[in-house]
Formats: C-alpha cells, structure tokens, sequence
C-alpha cells in the first residue's frame, strides 16, 4: 500500500530565524504591521510504501531523525498520512 506523507520541518524556537526576520521585515513594509513574527521552514512531500499507518510514521520519523532534519537546530511533524490512489504526488 503507498500512503501520501507531508512532513514540516521548522527550526527550534530557540533558533535565530534569519530569514523569517526577513520575511517579517518585508511584510511590515508591505503594509501588514499586525505580523508579530515569522518561522521559514520545509514543506516535504512523501510518498511511502507500507503496511499501515503506524509503520509508515515509524519510518517517516527514522527518515527525519536521519536526513530530513538537522535534530540539533529543527523540530519536524508529520502533518498528514493517507492511502493514495494512483500516483497523486
């Protein structure tokens, strides 16, 4: 079965962002002053062969522990799982 898996990966709070400084800085000179602050991060789209959804969050979260995330400075979630259809991604 392949399951669709989106994953966020976002640094720690206690990780200057400078890009999300960036952003913010850029969007209060756009005209939106109510934008306190602003986190960059990953948006990765999976798709992954298993079982059942369990298995497949077991390994999506080996797979961020081991490449998808620096674990030192970033935190990942897995947002979603689904069973796919076809060739969605």
């Amino acid at each position: 079965m392949t399951f669709a898996v989106e994953v966020v990966v976002v640094l720690k709070p206690v990780v200057n962002d400078p890009q999300g400084l960036v952003v913010r800085d850029g969007l209060h000179r756009l005209g939106f002053p109510e934008v306190r602050a602003v986190r960059v991060g990953k948006h990765l789209e999976l798709e992954v062969e298993g079982h059942d959804e369990a298995s497949v969050r077991a390994q999506v979260e080996a797979m961020c522990d081991q490449l998808l995330r620096n674990t030192v400075i970033e935190d990942s979630r897995i947002e979603a799982v689904s069973v796919l259809s076809g060739n969605a991604l």
